[in-house]
């Protein structure tokens, strides 16, 4: 099922390259300085994650400059970057170097090698009972709440998933299954990031003052907080037990992000998009709305964890840190892209609801979780 030239629908074919008007398709020069502009916003961002901690260690921004990620740095230098080339008439010209879709995708199937199965089935049993309830009542909540404040249902998908899975990835993985607008990607992500940042010091500071044990700390951190990054940040406040403990709850919800971007694709395209006298979709259709990138973050996932049952942690290390520094390049330029497309006029038009609907599941997801946190994992000792 297309979408019309110009939505800019993510996983749509035209999604690929920005729309143009038949003769003003930008040359090959501007889409490479559209990609360099890229570069070197990453480069920067990169730059400033790397060495913005260490420059203010020890000052009162310290503790704070060494929690914030990179995709921070790389989506304000994109929106920098925005405003900068739009006042020099320069942006929609170099659009088509802003690869967006293409930058993600390879750094989520690349996400996948760092997701071990084997620590998933050894260790996560009470992880998938509380992923898989989480889930589920969190992401009906968000679906709920939005429909009633009448959100558009493709960023309704994308909120619910963002909030109740794992953030950005979950997100994107939403937005190829249903073809939502870039600019509804963009305004998921900055509320992902909103929320996530204040997260990593709050929740761990709440685990003190509530008293829990790491084993459910750690729980309640890695089923709430939205970005893998912060979920580590969060946890390592708390202790090392509970760094274990959150680290698997959300790979387990990493894990099922698959089962969701399947479910709605066929939701999408068996009611949401489907007409009273339109024809059931084949099964082919529904596989080529499938978001493909799914398939290699799995697979990715799988072979990295054969790989390191074959040759041991030790010696897969090197490879695997290669694979993950590839993996924080991609998603370095992707988020600057995603700063660099980026468009205030849609965030206007949403208006405050899309805001209330995900500060509100976010209560309901802390509530839920901690409910769960405590019914799963007290007791429960993290092996070693």
């Amino acid at each position: 099922m297309s979408s019309a030239p110009g939505t800019g629908d993510i996983g749509s074919e035209t999604a690929e390259a920005p729309a143009q008007d038949a003769g003003t398709s930008p040359s090959a020069g501007w889409a490479v300085g559209g990609v360099v502009a890229v570069l070197v916003l990453g480069g920067l961002a990169r730059y400033l994650e790397q060495t913005v901690p260490d420059a203010t260690d020890g000052t009162a921004f310290g503790e704070i400059a060494a929690a914030i990620e990179y995709p921070v740095y790389a989506i304000v230098l994109g929106l920098l970057g925005n405003v900068v080339l739009t006042q020099l008439g320069l942006r929609d010209r170099l659009a088509a170097g802003f690869r967006t879709e293409f930058f993600i995708k390879t750094g989520l199937v690349l996400l996948g090698a760092s997701i071990n199965f084997a620590v998933i089935v050894s260790a996560a049993g009470p992880a998938i009972v509380q992923a898989v309830v989480l889930i589920t009542v969190v992401f009906a909540f968000t679906w709920w709440l939005g429909g009633r404040l009448g959100l558009d249902d493709k960023l309704r998908a994308l909120l619910a998933s963002a909030v109740s899975i794992c953030g950005v990835s979950a997100a994107i993985a939403a937005a190829g299954a249903v073809q939502a607008r870039k600019e509804q990607l963009a305004y998921t992500a900055s509320m992902v990031i909103i929320f996530a940042l204040p997260s990593i010091f709050l929740l761990p500071a709440a685990v003190d003052a509530l008293g829990l044990d790491q084993a459910v700390g750690g729980a309640w951190v890695g089923g709430n907080i939205d970005t893998t990054a912060a979920v580590t940040a969060a946890g390592a406040i708390v202790g090392e037990e509970a760094l274990q403990i959150a680290t698997i709850v959300k790979t387990t919800q990493n894990a099922l992000l698959g089962v969701v971007a399947v479910a709605l694709t066929a939701y999408f395209t068996l009611r949401v998009e489907r007409s009273a006298v339109s024809a059931r979709p084949k099964a082919r259709e529904l596989w080529e709305r499938f978001p493909k990138f799914v398939l290699g973050f799995l697979a990715a996932s799988i072979i990295a964890t054969i790989y390191i049952g074959a040759v041991g942690s030790a010696d897969a290390r090197p490879y695997i840190t290669i694979v993950n520094d590839l993996r924080t390049l991609f998603l370095i330029l992707a988020f600057v892209s995603i700063g660099l497309e980026f468009r205030v006029a849609p965030l206007r038009e949403a208006g405050w609801r899309p805001v209330g609907v995900f500060a509100s599941a976010t209560v309901v997801n802390l509530a839920v979780g901690l409910g769960l946190a405590v019914l799963l994992f007290s007791g429960f000792s993290a092996a070693t």
